[in-house]
């Protein structure tokens, strides 16, 4: 039997927090939060556990050429 529940991303890989509709890096759980990281680096946030989730393919995809985006425009 199949199952239909997702399950969450672990620490270090990408995440979406489906509250803020951001996606970063899970850097761990502190008090039954979750920590995200977004993937250029920068501030960290909290989000509940039952909002997080795997990004798409093509969320991911989207996310690190944001990044990349911003990298070359700042002469990196």
């Amino acid at each position: 039997m199949a199952s239909n529940q997702q399950t969450r991303p672990g620490i270090g890989d990408l995440a979406k927090d489906t509250s803020r509709g951001r996606i970063g890096v899970v850097m761990g759980e502190v008090g039954g939060r979750v920590q995200i990281r977004p993937i250029g680096g920068g501030r960290e946030w909290d989000a509940l556990p039952r909002n997080v989730k795997p990004p798409s393919a093509r969320e991911e995809l989207s996310a690190r050429l944001a990044i990349r985006n911003g990298n070359s425009r700042g002469g990196l």
